[in-house]
């Protein structure tokens, strides 16, 4: 049932409320992309890829369902 690319409703709504296996997942759903993202001459700059995860735990916890 629905778009397995997606992360499943209830896992955002776990994540948006703190719930550190729901940001886990988040984040694990999300690893290719912020490894891409985080590519600089052809290598993985860490310190880039960190950046990354870190703002996307804050978007999180800043996320609002109104």
């Amino acid at each position: 049932v629905g778009n397995p690319k997606l992360i499943p409703y209830e896992t955002i709504v776990r994540a948006t409320s703190g719930d550190p296996e729901a940001v886990e997942e988040v984040l694990r759903h999300y690893s290719r992309r912020i490894r891409l993202a985080a590519l600089e001459n052809g290598y993985v700059n860490t310190d880039t890829e960190d950046s990354i995860r870190q703002r996307l735990i804050t978007a999180l916890f800043q996320f609002r369902f109104d």
